[in-house]
């Protein structure tokens, strides 16, 4: 397993100490408004929320804003990729060059196994059941 830079240990401890906060706080000051503001974020992927269906059946403003809402998510794969690209741990490259190295070993030896046993055991044996046939 790769270690973790520096950058990414100070990342992690950060978003573990903010966690502890928001949980400190939602232990201290429970508040019921939040929990339903964040339920219509865990909706599944087809589900429709009631604020969804309020905003189809309502004409003006809100249907507005129901179109709006794609438009702000058409790149948010691109910025999550994006992300996610900056959370990967990258092999340096002295590692690179020795499991490249470690790759081309095998692979002569292997191919190198495989003409050994092809030339030095099989072409005989197909000879010699060939020569006993004719």
């Amino acid at each position: 397993m790769a270690k973790k830079s520096k950058t990414q240990k100070a990342k992690a401890s950060a978003a573990r100490q903010q966690r502890k906060a928001e949980r400190e706080i939602e232990a201290t000051n429970p508040q019921p408004a939040k929990a339903e503001e964040a339920a219509p974020e865990k909706k599944g992927l087809f589900k429709k929320s009631a604020d969804n269906a309020s905003a189809s059946s309502d004409s003006g403003k809100p249907a507005k804003k129901a179109e709006e809402k794609p438009k702000k998510k058409r790149f948010q794969f691109l910025r999550d990729v994006k992300a996610e690209m900056k959370r990967v741990t990258w092999p340096t490259r002295t590692d690179v060059l020795r499991w490249s190295g470690v790759v081309v070993v095998a692979l002569l030896f292997f191919g190198v196994f495989v003409a050994v046993l092809d030339n030095a055991i099989i072409t005989p044996l197909l000879v010699l059941i060939s020569g006993i046939g004719a």
